[in-house]
């Protein structure tokens, strides 16, 4: 239906006959037909597929059009400028050539029956595939292993894609830049890049790959040895595209050494008590490989040098040492063929105790720590403890006041001392053998004796003390005095040490005896006259006597027996006695108020004279042996005698006293 001339009918079949008549049409109705005319479509245009199979070309295919027996294809710039490239074939495909890479083109195409008639024609536009990049650069960047790649831009090209690939993976990354970084890249791995450039028409074909080999992987199976102390063996295994290796080993303070090489082992020497930190890194071109593990190793804790042992006793052994690198705990032993005695302390000191004495033991400190234990290689010093404590087994006198004291030795090849100690001094004496012999120990002391052994080792304690009491002191001096005719005294200084004294007095008419605490002692029953032995002895508290001999005694003589005076002349009296059995000198004394008067008889005469006495008076008349040392002994009996002044001149005195009158 139209409304004006001329008029299209569409949706008819191409390359067909058809007949054409034309009715009018007004409100009131349709008109008759117009005479009919015969009219024929043309070709169908042929459909077309285009493709760029090379930056340089582009391929135009169609499907066969029905009564065509040819076609036209032409091709030219989508912006008109250039050349137009016209083609005329009897196929259903068309390859274009020599064209611009990258290039917008418009493509026409219609086919012709056999009369020539060209049908209608379709258009389409195709661009031609880029061109391979130029100028591929690569960065390899080994810490992050990844590859920064760059190219010249190509013409025409929307996109590119950069392809990373090895034996075992393919990376890769697109970008509208002319710069792309592939990530994750393997260690150890040789890829090849290539780098694609795209547009709607399809991607350029892959230029040559450039190679690439990444750094090499961390060394793996790291064994770590000490062997012998002091020597650090790292090795490991061999790594892909590790050109050589570099060892690190970096101790705990700070100090830190490397080894440079092609093969898979490195030694180095370490110190005791430190940990290291060892890590192995390979190299190639690309550089280092990437960190692996960091192994730590700890050696061994040093061992004390200056272990300095003291001996404390004959059982007990302090060891001090200085701290030592690397260790937490110290382990100390002391062996004695199969006895074992040991303490563990934190402390660089240790006490040893319950040894046995004069014992040799071989003395280890060894040095602990946790990761490492033991230090098995600290060497040990011998040690002999002090000798052991002697035991007196007895304490004797002889005659001669000489101590021999006896003890069971117990010891190898030791001296001993005797020590006898007290308020009066110290007195030793040594010996090698099993006895020692003191003389000139004080009298009258308490002594305290020990033994003590001493060798190279050291000395023991002192044995258990044993009590010695030496005899008390004999008196210094020992005086006789004569009391009476039959009583004596005799006095004694101070023995030391001496409690209780005996005083005998011994003669051949019998013996006298005294007991006392005192320092003095009154003996009786003693014989005028008579040599006396004078014997003291001194006893101490504990029965201890000292037997003190002095030199003899002897008594006085005896008072003379009839005392009497006779007159001589008017002033002098004739005093006669009686001598006592011995030789003795006698002295005459007449004490009156007139005066005192003395007189000595001559040798042998038992008389004696004085004269010029003055009558009428009363006179005490005592006639008294005389000592050896000329002491007048004054214990005789007194006799008093009144002499008159009347009366015959001659005569006897007349005797006043109680006693005797004659």
């Amino acid at each position: 239906m139209v409304a004006n001339s001329p008029g299209t009918v569409t949706g008819l079949k191409a390359a067909t006959l058809y007949q054409i008549t034309v009715r009018s049409i007004s409100a009131t109705g349709r008109s008759q037909a117009s005479p009919p005319k015969q009219a024929k479509t043309v070709l169908a245009a042929p459909i077309l597929e285009v493709s760029s199979p090379s930056p340089d070309s582009i391929l135009v295919q169609w499907e066969a059009v029905y009564m065509a027996i040819g076609f036209s294809v032409s091709i030219m710039r989508a912006n008109g400028l250039g050349r137009i490239w016209k083609e005329n074939t009897t196929n259903t495909s068309l390859t274009f050539t020599s064209l611009e890479a990258g290039t917008l083109y418009t493509i026409k195409a219609y086919a012709w029956n056999a009369n020539g008639t060209p049908g209608d024609d379709s258009t389409c536009n195709q661009r031609t595939s880029p061109p391979a990049p130029a100028n591929i650069r690569v960065s390899f960047d080994s810490g992050a292993l990844k590859a920064s790649v760059s190219w010249a831009p190509r013409e025409g090209a929307f996109n590119y894609t950069v392809m990373a690939l090895s034996d075992s993976s393919e990376l890769s990354c697109r970008t509208t830049l002319s710069a792309c970084t592939i990530s994750s890249l393997q260690c150890g791995t040789e890829y090849l890049i290539s780098v694609l450039a795209s547009n709607d028409a399809g991607s350029s074909k892959s230029t040559s790959a450039e190679a690439l080999k990444t750094v090499a992987c961390a060394p793996g199976r790291v064994t770590i040895q000490e062997d012998p102390p002091g020597h650090l063996s790292v090795a490991w295994s061999d790594v892909d595209l590790g050109d050589y290796y570099v060892a690190f080993v970096k101790s705990d303070d700070g100090l830190e050494v490397h080894c440079n090489t092609s093969l898979t082992q490195c030694n180095f020497l370490s110190e005791c008590g430190f940990t290291y930190f060892i890590s192995v890194f390979a190299y190639n071109k690309a550089g280092q490989s990437p960190l692996g593990d960091v192994f730590n190793y700890t050696t061994a804790p040093c061992c004390p040098t200056d272990i300095n042992p003291v001996l404390v006793s004959s059982d007990r052994v302090e060891i001090v040492w200085s701290p030592v690198r690397g260790a937490e705990l110290y382990e100390t032993k002391a062996v004695d063929g199969f006895t074992v005695v040991e303490c563990n302390d934190t402390a660089p000191a240790c006490t040893l105790s319950a040894l046995e004495c004069d014992t040799k033991y071989n003395i280890t400190v060894y040095s602990f720590s946790e990761v490492r234990g033991s230090n098995m290689s600290c060497t040990s010093q011998f040690i002999t403890t002090a000798p052991c404590s002697p035991e007196i087994k007895s304490v004797s006198k002889d005659a001669y006041s000489t101590i021999n004291v006896h003890w069971r030795p117990t010891n190898d090849d030791a001296t001993y001392t005797v020590t006898a100690q007290g308020e009066t001094g110290l007195f030793r004496c040594s010996s090698r053998g099993e006895s020692c012999a003191m003389a000139g120990l004080p009298c009258g002391s308490v002594f305290s004796i020990t033994v003590v052994a001493e060798t190279q080792a050291g000395r023991s304690l002192p044995s258990y003390s044993v009590p010695l009491e030496t005899v008390p002191c004999c008196p210094a001096g020992l005086t006789v005095t004569q009391v009476t005719q039959s009583l004596i005294n005799v006095s004694w200084t101070v023995g030391t040490g001496a409690q209780t004294y005996v005083t005998v007095l011994e003669s051949h008419t019998g013996q006298s005896k005294c007991l006392t605490h005192q320092n003095q002692c009154l003996l009786g029953c003693i014989s005028c006259g008579v040599n006396y032995t004078v014997v003291l002895k001194a006893i101490s508290a504990t029965g201890l006597t000292a037997d003190c001999t002095y030199q003899s005694y002897s008594s006085s003589a005896c008072c003379p027996l009839g005392v009497k005076l006779y007159r001589l002349g008017p002033n002098g009296i004739r005093i006669y006695w009686q001598a006592s059995r011995g030789s003795a000198n006698y002295s005459t004394d007449l004490y009156g108020s007139k005066g005192i008067f003395t007189c000595a008889p001559s040798a042998g005469l038992s008389f004696c004279d004085v004269t010029e006495i003055p009558c009428g008076d009363v006179y005490t008349v005592m006639v008294s042996p005389v000592a050896e040392t000329g002491l007048k002994l004054t214990f005789c009996p007194k006799k008093i005698y009144s002499v008159t002044c009347s009366g015959s001149t001659l005569g006897m005195v007349i005797y006043r006293g109680k006693r005797n009158a004659e």
